[in-house]
């Protein structure tokens, strides 16, 4: 495969700027993420520095997490706790699926509210309820 790529001079004078196309980007972060794939050796035999494609990577990681949708948990709201603006939030998994999830459990505070995680969570839908009670007033 033979890649070329655009230069393009930058403000300082004499310096340039590599510019690589999507598809060489997208290419080059599948080979990559595949099992027993090397960074160092994928960048190397493609000219570019591993750094770069670490970059990418991470890049299209976010990408990928930011274009799902958000999950809402069923939650479980204690009457005595809404009394002092605290509400707990309790993740319940379908019955089938309890004997197989961590029986552990996380508790945070924020905004003036008390977080209660209990079993798997899944990160992205832990950033969404973070996310809301930062923006409550």
């Amino acid at each position: 495969m033979v890649h070329t790529m655009e230069r393009q001079t930058g403000e300082i004078a004499g310096s340039i700027r590599r510019q690589h196309d999507r598809q060489f980007k997208r290419h080059l972060v599948e080979l990559s993420q595949q099992p027993g794939a090397s960074v160092a050796a994928i960048a190397l035999e493609h000219g570019i520095n591993a750094n770069l494609l670490f970059k990418w990577r991470r890049n299209a990681l976010c990408a990928q997490v930011n274009s799902e949708p958000a999950v809402l948990l069923p939650v479980q709201l204690k009457p005595e706790l809404l009394s002092s603006q605290v509400i707990a939030a309790v993740p319940h998994p379908p019955a089938e699926d309890q004997s197989s999830r961590s029986t552990g459990s996380i508790e945070l505070e924020v905004a003036g509210a008390l977080v209660r995680l209990q079993g798997d969570v899944n990160e992205a839908n832990l950033r969404s309820v973070l996310r809301a009670l930062r923006q409550r007033p």
